[in-house]
């Protein structure tokens, strides 16, 4: 049945019908997409922003503050059931105020921190690894990691490497 087929008496019935059904769904739809290209600080917003508006309206009917309930209702529970799916770009978490006091945003110095904290820390508690060759023709010395760090340090300084 279209609505031109429509008895008269029921347009308004079928108008308030399609709005309950289908003003969910568009809704449910439109937040989906915030939440795949914003994020959730953009529901969040959304979320607040239509919650006032419902609160705000003046609705001349006699259950008009049970109708803004269940309208405040359908916008959490719909946001809410945007943010659980899979697909909602979920925002990065705000690391300024996790920040360590007196770390450099340039790279050469970060690698300088990172250098010198793994040399503060070394050696660690894990024993050292062993590196063997399983390459056939002859015995190869199998070196450990203490042993590669020693010549290291030693090949900087011009020694030898006993």
């Amino acid at each position: 049945m279209s609505l031109h087929t429509l008895h008269p008496e029921r347009v308004d019935e079928t108008r308030i019908q399609a709005y309950s059904t289908f003003g969910p769904l568009l809704i449910h739809a439109l937040a989906e997409k915030l939440a795949r290209r914003e994020g959730m600080r953009a529901l969040d917003k959304l979320e607040q922003s239509l919650v006032r508006l419902v609160d705000e309206a003046e609705i001349a009917a006699p259950d008009a503050e049970a109708m803004k309930e269940f309208a405040v209702e359908l916008v959490v529970s719909t946001l809410r059931n945007v943010r659980e799916h899979p697909d909602a770009k979920h925002d990065l978490e705000e690391i300024d105020g996790r920040r360590t006091e007196g770390r450099s945003e340039n790279p050469d110095t970060l690698e300088e921190q990172l250098q010198s904290g793994l040399e503060d820390s070394f050696p660690a508690s894990d024993p050292p690894a062993v590196v063997s060759t399983a390459i056939t023709g002859g015995a190869k010395d199998i070196v450990g990691t203490d042993e590669v760090l020693r010549r290291k340090k030693a090949a900087r300084h011009g020694r030898p490497a006993d």
